[in-house]
């Protein structure tokens, strides 16, 4: 279909919470109707620094399939969901590391006009996750792109509380799965990229 949006979900993810959440959101996505890929940027920590933690090592391993983000998806996507964990209440250093490569798109105005959106996880109530969209939303001011988060603009953000974006409190050990909550505003979330970004696709067509 002629307005069908592409939406792509680049996301970080250590021991699976972010993961589960990104695969959330691209059903909700693919379930409004959107052309949808589900991408993970490239890990930088040491092969062997991995080894030494067994959850990381498991889930880097269940997720090998996964294609790794490019600019070429980025250039694809009409719209493009950002998932990372909170690093001191900031963007982890995988996902800034793939943002900090597209300079030389947004030197020819290629990432701008685009819907953008993130999610997030701590292992701490209230542990930054607030701080890590905001970060997150800097280079999409930077890029021209239109921040749409979820707001609160459904019921399922009044559970969840946060309406920059869905987020997730994973316990200290890191191993809770994402609860029934979160993954109900993740699906939410999703649903709501691919809708705002269809009507922007008609818009722009008409």
């Amino acid at each position: 279909m002629p307005h069908t949006p592409n939406v792509a979900v680049i996301y970080y993810s250590s021991t699976g919470t972010i993961h589960q959440l990104a695969e959330t959101i691209a059903g909700g996505a693919s379930e409004a109707g959107a052309d949808v890929r589900l991408l993970r940027v490239a890990e930088l920590a040491p092969k062997e620094v991995i080894a030494g933690v067994q959850p990381w090592a498991d889930h880097a391993a269940a997720t090998e399939h996964i294609p790794v983000a490019t600019p070429e998806d980025i250039t694809w996507a009409d719209a493009v969901v950002f998932g990372t964990p909170t690093r001191f209440g900031n963007v982890a250093s995988q996902l800034k590391q793939f943002l900090d490569t597209l300079g030389g798109l947004w030197a020819q105005g290629l990432l701008a006009d685009k819907v953008y959106s993130g999610f997030t996880s701590t292992a701490q109530l209230r542990g930054g996750q607030e701080s890590t969209l905001l970060a997150l939303y800097n280079s999409i001011y930077h890029f021209g792109g239109f921040i749409v988060p979820p707001g609160f603009t459904d019921p399922v953000k009044f559970a969840d509380g946060n309406p920059y974006g869905t987020s997730h409190v994973t316990g200290a050990d890191a191993q809770f799965p994402v609860d029934s909550t979160a993954r109900a505003a993740a699906t939410f979330q999703g649903r709501r990229i691919a809708d705002v970004t269809r009507i922007m696709k008609a818009g722009r067509a008409a």
